[in-house]
């Protein structure tokens, strides 16, 4: 896959994950929604839960190809960029923290602000992620990685008591208080999404998306290549379902086998990309998700920015009663025309093509926002 083939397929891979990612977020209304646009209630996993590993899954892929300019070797300029992005990542993640709190409350309670969050795992992960597969050949890159997942497996299996994957028995949870707060954690749930030892084997997320990264630079014929990633996928994938009868698949513990089972499907989906645009050079079919992929940092932040912004500050009164902007399209809008259930799917779509609309415009004028 040539160079330009290879950044269509990873910014379409990219942008549709980010297109989902809009919609699962932002729901016309949060008790109306589809199963597979929820997360799952504790084990399980559902479209929603593929978002986040797939996200970093692509951020390993894309680490093997921007690392080949530095020969995939480590060197003192590289930690200093690697270090660099993963500050500004996690800070640029906290400052949105911050402004979600301010605009929800309208105060400013640093004893409250939450630390954990989308951007600081993805910093966390591809900061500890980029300088292990630098630093280790890629049979020592993988055996770590297996590593990681088994003993992560056995401490929280040897310290949760009889229910050791129980939301109110977890080791996750608790050393997560000890080491950042209550207070500094998402608040009303007894362990956080976005927690820092869950954290830990997300990284193999970000490991397995660098060598399969590797393994698309090294093999050229792509009949090959696909077939043996489909074949890799479907392996992790029923891996995954396996480890899941003793070790359940679950997103907020990020456990080792949704790592396996996530990271199945995300080598298929990648795997189907490549045969769709590289072999059937068909990226037209894709290129409507390219802006997506191109600023999906600028994509994020501006989405949950906004979302904030319509559903905590933008407030009237409507008939005696208190709005929302957000809740007033919702029900003003989308209700009286498709109902409860597909209203609030259909306002998902229409923001997600808002903000589709606001980066069509960006790409138009070559304005892309990276760190």
């Amino acid at each position: 896959m040539n160079k330009t083939e290879r950044l269509i397929t990873l910014d379409a891979f990219r942008g549709i994950t980010i297109a989902i990612m809009i919609m699962v977020n932002q729901p016309g209304s949060w008790s109306y929604k589809y199963s597979q646009m929820r997360h799952a209630q504790w084990n399980g996993c559902t479209l929603t839960d593929m978002v986040f590993p797939f996200f970093l899954f692509i951020v390993g892929v894309a680490c093997w190809f921007a690392f080949q300019k530095y020969r995939q070797t480590l060197s003192a300029d590289l930690i200093s960029k690697i270090i660099r992005r993963t500050v500004l990542i996690f800070l640029l993640g906290l400052a949105l923290n911050f402004c979600k709190q301010w605009i929800s409350s309208e105060e400013l309670n640093l004893s409250m602000l939450r630390i954990t969050g989308v951007l600081q795992r993805i910093a966390f992960c591809y900061g500890i992620g980029a300088i292990l597969c630098l630093a280790l050949k890629p049979r020592w890159l993988l055996i770590s990685s297996l590593g990681i997942l088994v003993v992560y497996w056995i401490v929280l299996f040897m310290a949760g008591g009889s229910q050791p994957y129980a939301a109110e028995n977890t080791i996750v949870g608790k050393i997560d208080i000890l080491l950042l707060g209550a207070n500094h954690l998402r608040q009303g749930y007894p362990v956080d999404s976005s927690g820092l030892i869950a954290s830990i084997p997300a990284i193999v997320n970000v490991i397995w998306g660098y060598l399969i990264g590797m393994f698309i630079y090294k093999v050229n014929e792509r009949k090959k290549q696909i077939l043996i990633m489909f074949l890799i996928g479907v392996m992790a994938i029923l891996v995954g379902q396996v480890w899941n009868l003793v070790f359940p698949i679950n997103k907020t513990l990020w456990t080792s086998s949704y790592v396996f089972y996530t990271s199945g499907w995300a080598i298929i989906g990648l795997a189907f990309l490549i045969w769709i645009i590289d072999i059937h050079k068909k990226s037209k079919y894709f290129r409507p998700f390219l802006v997506f992929g191109v600023n999906p940092l600028f994509a994020y932040v501006f989405a949950e920015l906004w979302a904030s912004i319509i559903s905590g500050l933008i407030k009237f009164q409507f008939e005696g009663s208190m709005f929302s902007l957000k809740s007033w399209v919702y029900s003003e809008i989308f209700v009286p025309l498709f109902g409860n259930m597909n209203g609030s799917l259909v306002y998902s779509i229409f923001v997600m093509f808002f903000y589709w609309s606001i980066l069509w415009l960006m790409d138009k004028y070559k304005i892309y926002i990276k760190i």
